[in-house]
Formats: structure tokens, C-alpha cells, sequence
């Protein structure tokens, strides 16, 4: 176990504080004061990688930052977007890391090589999430045009533009099958889509939020689906 570390963090009197826990080097309850200092820029984004071992973030300052978990250090800093980086997500393996940006690109990035692996164009908007499906095989991009992309890993191609929010889409989710994607849009509402034909279609809208729904996930098993709103509420 970790008995001390030093954070390159800062508080209000101590620029450089250091922690003294046990097993975990970060213990917010325990040094409320001590956070991990990196990013030039508002942090939007943090993602564990699944076996637990890294943390990565996005931030504004236009970088994707990869942490090690147990110690807290940089392990590497990721500049190729050029401008803010939105959102960020791991695969299910921890083999490759996706990112977005106001750049309207999603890049892909190999985590033990750090290089960038392609760059995928084709919103003409920001990117305000990516998401994975539980396979691997693809992931989904949200953005202010109001489109959702779905690509193809293998190839770096897109296979399909969902079109059907009238504003932003914000947050985007795979269910557990792959066989649904769930969106959250400005628009106030959730949309569905059939992912297991050939071509992406709609199935469904939700209504109910009175305001922006920012985020979805759906449980273990895709039986719920839930969704959270501006106006303060959350639906299942």
C-alpha cells in the first residue's frame, strides 16, 4: 500500500500539499484540499480506463492527459486536437482511447503507445461525447450539429449519421446487447435507434424533461434506461 504520496496539487495556502493515506493516494474526504494538478484548463471529462489503472481526462486546454491510479503521476499528455477536448472514453479492453473535441474531430489513440491511431471528420459541430459499444466494434459520437455518428473501428469508417434531434446532442449510450443507442439532445428529448439492421434507424422518441437532457445510461441488463435533465429531474 501506498503510506504517502506528494500530489502536485494546490490549495488556497499550500501550492504543494502532501497526502498520507493508506492504500489510496487520493482520498477526498481525507485531504478535501490535495487535487492532482496537470491541465492548463477547465477539466470536462475523466474516464477510467477497466482494469482500474489509469484515469484519463479532457480538458480546454486542448489535451487529453492518461494518469496512473495508484500514484497519481502523468503518464502522458495527448495534444493533437486542436481546441477543447469535451469528452473522453475508453474501449472495453483498454486497448484504445476516444476522444472529442470542438475541433468537430474524434480521435483514436493507442494509451501504451500514445500515438493517434485515426482521426475521424465528418461533424460540423462540437463533439460533446463518445461512447463504445460493449463489443468494441464501434463507437458513437455526439454533436452540436445535431447528429449522432456511428464508426466502424476496423475500418475508420463511419457507418451511419442518425439524424432526427433538432438541437445539440449531448450524451450518447450503447445498450448492454448493442443492439440500441440511447441520445440526450437539447431538444428536451431521448431517441432511440435500431442498430441491429444494416442501416442505424429510429425506434422511438421519449418526451417528458421540460429542459435539456444532458446524459443516459442504461442499466446492467438494458432493461431501464435512465435520463437526466436541466430541469432537475431524473426518468427511467
Amino acid at each position: 500500500p501506498v503510506e504517502k504520496c506528494s500530489l502536485r496539487g494546490h490549495s488556497k495556502d499550500n501550492p504543494e500539499c502532501t497526502c498520507t493515506h493508506g492504500e489510496h493516494p487520493w482520498d477526498y474526504k481525507a485531504n478535501p484540499e490535495c487535487p492532482v494538478k496537470g491541465h492548463l484548463g477547465e477539466v470536462n471529462c475523466v474516464a477510467w480506463s477497466p482494469d482500474g489503472e489509469f484515469v484519463a481526462s479532457a480538458s480546454e486546454d486542448k489535451t487529453v492527459k492518461i494518469w496512473n491510479g495508484k500514484t497519481m503521476d502523468e503518464e502522458s499528455s495527448l495534444t493533437e486536437h486542436s481546441d477543447a477536448v469535451s469528452t473522453v472514453a475508453w474501449n472495453h479492453d483498454g486497448s484504445l482511447l476516444a476522444s472529442g473535441s470542438n475541433d468537430g474531430t474524434v480521435k483514436l489513440w493507442d494509451p501504451k503507445t500514445m500515438k493517434v491511431m485515426g482521426t475521424l471528420e465528418g461533424h460540423s459541430g462540437d463533439v460533446n461525447c463518445v461512447a463504445w459499444s460493449p463489443d468494441g466494434e464501434f463507437f458513437a459520437s455526439a454533436s452540436d450539429d445535431a447528429t449522432i455518428k456511428i464508426w466502424n473501428v476496423k475500418t475508420m469508417e463511419e457507418k451511419g449519421t442518425l439524424k432526427g434531434h433538432s438541437d445539440s446532442v449531448l450524451s450518447v449510450a450503447f445498450s448492454p446487447d448493442c443492439e440500441t443507442l440511447a441520445s440526450a439532445s437539447v431538444d428536451k428529448t431521448v431517441k432511440l435507434w435500431a442498430l441491429s439492421g444494416g442501416t442505424p434507424v429510429e425506434k422511438g422518441t421519449l418526451k417528458g424533461h421540460s429542459d435539456t437532457v444532458g446524459s443516459v445510461a442504461w442499466n446492467h441488463d438494458g432493461s431501464l434506461l435512465a435520463s437526466g435533465s436541466s430541469d432537475k429531474t431524473v426518468r427511467l
